[in-house]
């Protein structure tokens, strides 16, 4: 039995686009900033297998294949758990950039058949793994601009 999901956020993200797409695309290193990112494995250079966990207690086990990695639009299939695909949009705008995610998935397995009956509990899960991309993208760009525009101690 299959669930079917459709997300979709919106943030302004205080960096370029071209800052918010080179951190978006190094999936490798999603774990130090997007806390529910618990693991992240290169599979080849289109493919990754991704382990991650909100506030439920599942760890969703993900493999992601890019699709598009354009400036503009960064796009994943998705599967294992989950099937569907991911995209994010990234538009610059005068703060600098407006950053749109968009999810459509279908959910698999026995959590397909849970999901009729928990599905406002996944939607909440969800949003608060969102809420945790959101934070941790925003501190890892400041942390990078800090690194990029601050002049090292010579000490």
């Amino acid at each position: 039995m299959r669930a079917s999901f459709a997300f979709r956020d919106s943030w302004e993200i205080d960096a370029p686009p071209a800052r918010v797409h080179a951190v978006l695309v190094d999936l490798e290193h999603y774990p130090a900033w997007w806390p529910q990112v618990v693991a992240v494995a290169s599979l080849g250079p289109d493919d990754a297998r991704v382990l991650c966990r909100s506030a439920l207690p599942y760890t969703l086990d993900l493999v992601l294949h890019a699709v598009s990695r354009s400036a503009a639009h960064l796009e994943v299939e998705v599967s294992g758990d989950l099937a569907g695909a991911v995209r994010f949009a990234l538009t610059p705008v005068p703060a600098g950039t407006r950053l749109d995610f968009e999810q459509e998935v279908r959910v698999r397995g026995w959590l397909g058949a849970a999901a009729y009956l928990a599905r406002p509990l996944l939607r909440w899960n969800h949003e608060r793994m969102m809420r945790g991309c959101a934070y941790g993208l925003r501190a890892r760009l400041a942390l990078s601009s800090r690194r990029t525009h601050c002049p090292r101690d010579p000490a």
